[in-house]
């Protein structure tokens, strides 16, 4: 990727689209685990994931979990900051380097699918590393609700986020970002 001043810029205004969407959307899924929050965030890290590649993808993770840390979600402070880059960053580093080897919406599919996998097989190990300090319970008591509330809340958030950015992914592939016009179709659609 080319550090230019508009991808720059581009990934600035998708940081600040994933604060306004953790802001505006975010909601527990599980009663028994209301301290995990469905929120849309992750949706303009993986547009800028596949638009930049894994590495500003996983920059741009880094911020916006700073920034959330400190502002929309100060209440899980550092340890949910950490957690949102190890889950994440996992879902953006697979999908993007399966992604950048050859750019179709096959290939990000596939890529994003792996990085479902990735996410969900990470955070296990983080959950039962962290959640019990998060939470000041026994590893026990973390390890009791990894099947029934943890994996399948982890399931469902990086899934659905996942489809909502290939969805919207898809709708600008045919656009030039750099140029502001429609291109003709990319070769393997």
């Amino acid at each position: 990727m080319k550090l230019t001043t508009r991808n720059i810029v581009t990934m600035g205004v998708l940081c600040a689209l994933s604060v306004v969407l953790v802001y505006f959307i975010r909601f527990p899924i599980f009663p028994a685990a209301p301290f995990l929050e469905y929120d849309a965030g992750d949706i303009p890290i993986i547009i800028g994931t596949f638009m930049f590649g894994p590495i500003p993808g996983l920059l741009m993770t880094v911020a916006v979990s700073l920034i959330q840390a400190f502002t929309v979600s100060a209440g899980s402070g550092i340890i949910g900051a950490t957690m949102h880059i190890l889950a994440t960053g996992s879902l953006v580093l697979v999908a993007g380097l399966i992604y950048r080897r050859k750019k179709t919406l096959l290939s990000a599919i596939i890529a994003l699918a792996c990085g479902v996998v990735a996410w969900n097989i990470s955070m296990i190990f983080w959950n039962l590393l962290f959640t019990p300090i998060f939470m000041n319970v026994p590893r026990s008591v973390v390890a009791g609700m990894l099947a029934p509330v943890i994996v399948p809340f982890n399931l469902i958030k990086s899934s659905v986020n996942a489809f909502i950015g290939i969805f919207l992914f898809k709708s600008l592939w045919n656009y030039d970002l750099s140029g502001g016009r429609i291109v003709e179709a990319r070769e393997g659609e």
